[in-house]
């Protein structure tokens, strides 16, 4: 539930995306600050100021979920302040959920990736109910960035071989100090100003009003109840004019 950190900021643009097959079994995510391989049936969009990556399968879409955010750099984002946040349980109200309070599964490990330092974390019910969420957070030139792995309990070590060679593969821009100044104005946003906040902060209070992406999962149960009810309307009505025939 860190997306709180980020509020109150103005929007910076980024460059596109694009995604390139580079397997039958995963293809390329980048845009202008990052990119990583992922399973070639799963895909990403931008929502608002997030990219949300799930699988296309709508049967396993509801499974788990990457989640990527940036924004310039501010007062707030260090790695130490970063690694204070993500080594204490997390107490939340979420509309999706309710109240929430995480369960650190494991304390900050730095973990050098292609020759860069992240914060490696992992919670459980700190962005969904029953749902585990490995953080990685570093900061780079100007940018700051963080990027949350969730899945169900049930499904996380299903996930897990997907998740660790998504992290792997993870690297930052090169030009990572330019790309405020050149990405304005492209209409895409993909983080905020240091006005205010750390990177956290948009993470959690995006995750607490949301009805969109962080539902998901609900959002799935709706429809699978809505479709039992009709089914059974269908059914009782069938039956009666059966009868009256």
């Amino acid at each position: 539930m860190f997306h709180q950190w980020f509020q109150g900021l103005k929007p910076i643009a980024v460059l596109s995306i694009f995604l390139v097959s580079i397997s039958s079994q995963a293809k390329l995510f980048k845009n202008a600050y990052i990119s990583f391989e992922m399973d070639d049936g799963w895909s990403c969009t931008l929502e608002q100021t997030e990219w949300v990556c799930r699988a296309t399968d709508p049967n396993t879409a509801k499974e788990a979920m990457i989640i990527l955010t940036a924004k310039e750099k501010g007062p707030t984002d260090s790695l130490p302040l970063y690694e204070n946040h993500m080594n204490n349980p997390i107490s939340v109200v979420s509309k999706v959920s309710g109240p929430m309070t995480s369960v650190l599964k494991y304390k900050v490990q730095q973990n050098k990736i292609n020759d860069h330092i992240w914060l490696d974390a992992l919670h459980q019910d700190s962005e969904v109910k029953h749902y585990f969420t490995r953080y990685l957070a570093t900061l780079k030139g100007n940018i700051a960035v963080l990027v949350t792995f969730s899945a169900h309990n049930k499904h996380y070590s299903k996930h897990s071989e997907h998740f660790n060679r998504a992290i792997q593969t993870i690297r930052l821009a090169d030009e990572t100090n330019n790309l405020i100044a050149d990405s304005r104005g492209m209409g895409e946003s993909y983080g905020q100003n240091s006005s205010s906040g750390s990177i956290f902060e948009i993470l959690q209070s995006e995750n607490e009003n949301a009805g969109g992406k962080k539902s998901i999962w609900q959002n799935n149960m709706i429809l699978g109840v809505a479709f039992l009810v009709l089914a059974a309307l269908i059914f009782v009505v069938f039956r009666i004019l059966k009868k009256r025939r």
